[in-house]
């Protein structure tokens, strides 16, 4: 197979780094089929476009014919990466994880091509190795060199704990290489380290090591932190369109061309064009919109897409409400609650600090009047309907009896 520098360049598009750029180049030319990992831990039920950053390169490499592994952490799952946590992990529960894990398997294949992909478990072979397999493993690096690691050192230094077992995580992580015997592994850029240590482990094993490609972490809605389902700032891949179209319209005009990149298939050529474009003075809301509607389309239908956009208009342009909100009912034991306890109660909002913050911005409304009144009580045997930014709505209905 000849490879193209565009081809080459494709693959490079949006990586954060590449270790080492000359091996992949040469492994890509190379003709041969490659073994492309990436891992997932099923730590939640749903993927979201921060994990499809990923997904998307690989189906890049899947295009260009090479074997691609879907590689569910469902044995690593029970330790919890540490990467960039300053605290021990909780870990899941088996039942937790096999849930997740199911609903993975499903998903991908809204990007990935099913007689392309193979999807493997890391427990089938973690989960066989003996204690005295484990300790050989363990033998293989030091504590010293743990301790590099940045989220490792800080925590250390701090004097907060780091479990024994946290330190295994790397380690199986990089053995998982070596069983899928990867030339190339994927990870986002807080990965490095795992990353590296899979290098280590495949020349230790006597295998030529993998060469990493590094992607960044997709920021989420709020633009400032990573997308995180916990966060409450996610655009989920199983969001219905009509979600998914209003969540991608409410993102800053920066942060657009951040999703561009990362998310979309149109060209690098094209992209650029269309920031020049609103350099000039054209409206960034049209731009968003072509995201919006490609972005639907890949996890629902062209169809779903431009009823999203129609839905837009008449809910946004226009200011309409939703017709088919159904009422909430939320109990309260007193004769009134607080309005930031309200939103969140209603899942409007992710926390009451949220919903002050929402406040302050101006972003609330009740029956499409705007309210700014932090200390605002609803009273009981009301029903209003609630408005957070844009695109969330409530019909809440109040009663008694709570608690």
């Amino acid at each position: 197979m000849t490879i193209s520098d565009d081809t080459i360049a494709i693959i490079k598009r949006g990586a954060t780094e590449i270790l080492l750029e000359t091996e992949l180049e040469t492994r890509l030319k190379s003709g041969a089929v490659l073994n492309i990992k990436a891992g997932f831990d099923p730590t939640a039920p749903d993927l979201h476009l921060g994990h499809t950053v990923l997904i998307n390169k690989m189906r890049q490499f899947q295009d260009l014919g090479h074997k691609v592994y879907f590689l569910i952490g469902d044995f690593t799952a029970l330790i919890g990466d540490p990467s960039g946590k300053n605290a021990t992990r909780p870990p899941l529960s088996p039942e937790e994880i096999l849930v997740n894990a199911k609903t993975y398997e499903t998903q991908i294949y809204k990007i990935l091509i099913p007689e392309k992909t193979v999807i493997a478990f890391n427990s089938t072979w973690l989960q066989k190795l003996s204690s005295v397999d484990m300790i050989k493993l363990a033998s293989t690096y030091t504590v010293a060199r743990m301790l590099e690691r940045d989220d490792f050192s800080k925590r250390f230094h701090d004097k907060r704990p780091i479990a024994i077992h946290e330190f295994l995580y790397p380690l199986l992580q990089g053995y998982d290489s070596v069983m899928l015997k990867a030339d190339i592994e994927l990870g986002g850029n807080d990965q490095k380290f795992n990353l590296l240590m899979g290098r280590e482990l495949q020349k230790h094993f006597g295998q030529k090591p993998q060469t990493i490609l590094m992607m960044p972490l997709l920021e989420g809605l709020d633009g400032v932190q990573k997308m995180s389902k916990s966060l409450g700032n996610y655009i989920g891949i199983t969001d219905t369109p009509e979600e998914m179209f209003g969540k991608l319209m409410s993102i800053s005009d920066q942060l657009m061309w951040s999703y561009f990149e990362l998310l979309s298939f149109r060209s690098t050529n094209e992209i650029k064009k269309w920031r020049d474009e609103v350099t000039a003075g054209a409206n960034p809301r049209d731009y968003k919109i072509k995201l919006a509607l490609e972005i639907v389309e890949r996890f629902h239908s062209k169809e779903a897409a431009e009823n999203a956009l129609e839905d837009f208009i008449a809910r946004f342009k226009h200011g309409a409400v939703p017709q088919d909100l159904t009422t909430l009912t939320i109990k309260i034991a007193g004769d009134t609650i607080a309005l930031p306890n309200l939103l969140k109660d209603a899942g409007l909002v992710s926390s009451t600090s949220d919903a002050l913050r929402m406040l302050r911005q101006g972003a609330v409304k009740i029956d499409n009047q705007k309210i700014e009144d932090e200390n605002l009580k609803i009273n009981l045997n009301s029903e209003h309907v609630y408005q957070v930014g844009k695109r969330r709505f409530a019909k809440v209905k109040i009663t008694g009896s709570g608690l």
